[in-house]
Formats: C-alpha cells, structure tokens, sequence
C-alpha cells in the first residue's frame, strides 16, 4: 500500500497545475491498483490538499500582498492583483465555481463522473487547448499585474467548465485567462492563485463528508500522499511555469486526445 501511495502522490502532484485532468489520471491509477471505495477516495482528498499547500508555499508573498494594507501590498502599487483589488478579483474568479459546484453537486457525481463523460471531456479539453493555441498565435497579451476585474470574472465562468470531470480546472482557467487577454505565464499563474480557495473549500467539504472513513491505521499511508503530493506539486508548477515561458500548450493538448481512449478502455467496465 505504501508504493500505491507514493504512486498517486506522485501523479497528483504532477497533473493538478497542468493541463491534463488529474482527476482522470488518479482515476485510471486508482482501477489498475485496484485502489478504490472510500478509503481510495479519502486518500485522494488528502494529497490534494498536499498539492494546494505547495502553491501557497510558492506563492506565499503574493498571497500575503492580498492583505489590504500589508506590507507586501504597499509594494505592489502597479497592480491590479494587491490589497483590496487583489481578493476582489481573486473573489470574482472563485465566486462562479463555487456556486454552481456547490448547487449542483450531487448531479455532478451520479451523471459525469462515467467512464463516457470523462473521457469525453478529455477529447473536448484536448481540442480546445489546439485551438485556443492557434486563436491566440501572435496576439498581444497583458501581464497578471493589469489584470481587470471583468477578466477575473470572466476566467472564474471558465472555471465552472472544471466541475465536469475529465475536463481539468488548470485547463479550464489558463484557457480562459488566455482567451481574455492574458499571456501563458499570467494566466497559469492566476490558475494557480484561484486554485487556492476553491480546492480548499472543496476538499474541506469532502473531508467533513468523509471524517468517519479516516482510520488511525490510515495515517502513515495519507502522510506519505500527502508530503510527495506537495514536494513533487512544487516541482511541477516552477517546472510548468518555465515551460511556458518558452513554449505553448499544444503538447498537452495531443497528450490529451491520445489518453483519452486509453482512459476510457481501462475504466469502462468500472463503476465510479
């Protein structure tokens, strides 16, 4: 059980910030360990949290620099992301997915969470990233400090997008920042920022919803998840951020289509 856990943190860590649906790929690692049920899906709840605390981690200045009249905001005076306009942005971009994750969420797991529908949301995410890619090819784009507010808002209604299963919140939000005006680098960024509220309101309700399914035998196994999740989650997101600054998505995008029917011929027997 040990070596499975340190697999899934590992394939967390490395898919949550990036492009490819984590939620898929921890789903086809949970069916080929035979790694499923509650426990599997409190394990899963645990190194998410691990992945979101790396972003904190890293971002720790520009988090503090969201307190009104802190001292990091007080160096921020160019932006836009800072002080009171900070958390409005962050607040706008956050607002749209909570609602409808929270209204809708019983629907969400008996109707999408099938091997057809997140497979289908593999293939449409994969296309949508070629595509988003040649729309945007040459256009100019604001950095993350001028972000306006109807951009925050605009990305947060992308991000309703990753209450579908397979469809990926990292994808969802980079695709809109971008689609809006956004460079590649501000608008993974940004994914990153929201990612923080929203994840922790959602694994936060999951762990409440599954508080008798942790067991003290448990814990090493949730540590370890835990502590890979968050190390190898830094190292992706500093790795992923570099990348584009060179480079564009397509690459996720063909990954995307060619995992796809891998996805959905290992899980189509599987009930969710």
């Amino acid at each position: 059980m040990l070596a499975i856990a340190i697999a899934l943190g590992i394939i967390e860590g490395l898919t949550e910030f990036i492009p490819v649906s984590s939620t898929g790929h921890l789903i086809i690692a949970g069916h080929l360990f035979g790694f499923v049920g509650d426990k599997a899906s409190s394990f899963e709840v645990a190194i998410q949290l691990g992945a979101v605390l790396s972003v904190v981690f890293l971002y720790w200045r520009r988090f503090l620099g969201l307190i009104p009249n802190g001292p990091e905001s007080r160096f921020r005076t160019d932006s836009t992301l800072a002080g009171w306009a900070g958390l409005w942005r962050i607040g706008l971009a956050t607002l749209p997915a909570l609602s409808v994750g929270f209204v809708a969420r019983h629907a969400i797991k008996e109707r999408l969470f099938t091997p057809e529908a997140v497979t289908l949301a593999l293939l449409v995410g994969g296309a949508a990233i070629l595509l988003a890619e040649r729309f945007v090819a040459g256009r100019r784009s604001n950095s993350l400090e001028a972000l306006t507010a109807s951009q925050a808002f605009g990305i947060g209604l992308f991000q309703v997008l990753s209450l579908w299963p397979g469809t990926s919140r990292a994808a969802a939000t980079i695709l809109g920042g971008m689609l809006l005006g956004l460079d590649r680098k501000s608008a993974a960024e940004f994914s990153f920022l929201i990612a923080v509220p929203i994840m922790f309101a959602a694994t936060g309700y999951e762990l409440f919803q599954m508080r008798e399914a942790f067991a003290l035998d448990d814990s090493l196994l949730f540590g370890v998840g835990f502590v890979i999740s968050f190390v190898v989650a830094l190292m992706a997101v500093k790795g992923f951020v570099s990348f584009l600054g060179r480079g564009s998505l397509t690459l996720f995008g063909w990954y995307r289509i060619l995992i796809a029917p891998v996805f959905y011929f290992l899980t189509r027997s599987l009930s969710f």
